[in-house]
Parts: C-alpha cells; sequence; structure tokens
C-alpha cells in the first residue's frame, strides 16, 4: 500500500474522534471542521513516526486540544472574570443510570448524551472549555488553569457555573431524571 492509501486509512480510523474532540472544546462544527484538518496537516508531517504507533490516538488528541486552546486564544472574547464560588468536586460519571429494561434505559442514556452534548455546546468557551478537559479529558483543576493560563479559582469558578447552566437545561428540558 502506498503512503497516501496508508495516510488515508489512518485519517478514516481517526477523523471522528479527532473531530468530537474539537466540537466538544469549540462548540461550533465549522470550527472544529477547521481544527480537524490542521491537525490531519501536522498528522502527515509526522506520518513517518505514527504510522503504526500505538501512541498515534493519544498525539492526535491532545494536538487537537493545543489547537482547539490556541483557536480559542485568538478568536475569542474575553473571558468573563467570576468571583470564587464554592465548588463542587467530582466527575462526571455515567448520565442515564434508567433502571427498566436495557433497551429503554440504552436509549434514555442516548437521549441524556445528546441533551448534554447540544447543552455542552451552547455555554460559552469560558465555562465549555474547563468542563470538557476536566470531565471528558480528565484533567486536574492545576491543569487546567495551566493550559488555560488562568488562576485555578477561576477554573474551579466556571466549572461551577457551566454546571449550574448545564443542570438548568437540562431540568428545564426534561432530558435528566
Amino acid at each position: 500500500m502506498t503512503i497516501a492509501g496508508r495516510f488515508e486509512a489512518f485519517l478514516l480510523e481517526f477523523q471522528d474522534m479527532v473531530f468530537a474532540t474539537a466540537l466538544r472544546l469549540l462548540g461550533n462544527p465549522a470550527e472544529a471542521e477547521d481544527v480537524a484538518q490542521t491537525v490531519f496537516l501536522k498528522a502527515f508531517e509526522r506520518f513517518g513516526e505514527l504510522d503504526g504507533n500505538p501512541s498515534a490516538p493519544g498525539w492526535l488528541k491532545t494536538v487537537a486540544t493545543n489547537e482547539c486552546l490556541n483557536h480559542l486564544a485568538r478568536y475569542r472574547k474575553r473571558w468573563s472574570f467570576f468571583a470564587d464560588a464554592p465548588e463542587n468536586p467530582g466527575r462526571w460519571t455515567h448520565l442515564g443510570q434508567g433502571s427498566g429494561g436495557q433497551v429503554l434505559s440504552d436509549l434514555e442514556q442516548q437521549a441524556d448524551y445528546a441533551a448534554l452534548d447540544a447543552a455542552l455546546r451552547a455555554l460559552p468557551a469560558s465555562q465549555r472549555v474547563p468542563i470538557v478537559l476536566f470531565h471528558f479529558d480528565e484533567l486536574s483543576y492545576q491543569q487546567i488553569a495551566e493550559r488555560l493560563k488562568v488562576s485555578i479559582s477561576k477554573v474551579k469558578t466556571d466549572i461551577h457555573r457551566g454546571r449550574e447552566t448545564l443542570r438548568a437545561v437540562l431540568t428545564n428540558d426534561g432530558s435528566r431524571r
């Protein structure tokens, strides 16, 4: 197989993961596509190192996250600075814990994920990005603060406010029990 064919197979294997990472962070499909293209251009430049490498998915996700953060830093409005607010620590583990049959539970869980995805995309970047980095990428408050170049208290506040907004939206939609 030619290099072009191997890279095409590589792209097809990982494009959904890269796009999903970018979409969660940016909340905008067009911007997520732009970032995904940039990530795969960088991957093409380093394809000799990535081809068949088991760490390629992790590298792609890291590059996608960094590209999104760079994009947000270039194009975002100034983030609002909130006063410190109490924080309820703990990551989400499962959204839909239905007690009925497995099919009903699976459908409820899919609806919960779709509602959460839509609610996340509606959040301002100042809240969405820290929430995604904490809950989906499992970074600590300290790591998030360092990556975003903000204080830990700002990270905690933005995550808290984002959770409150998500809770209100998901409860009012009736999507959460």
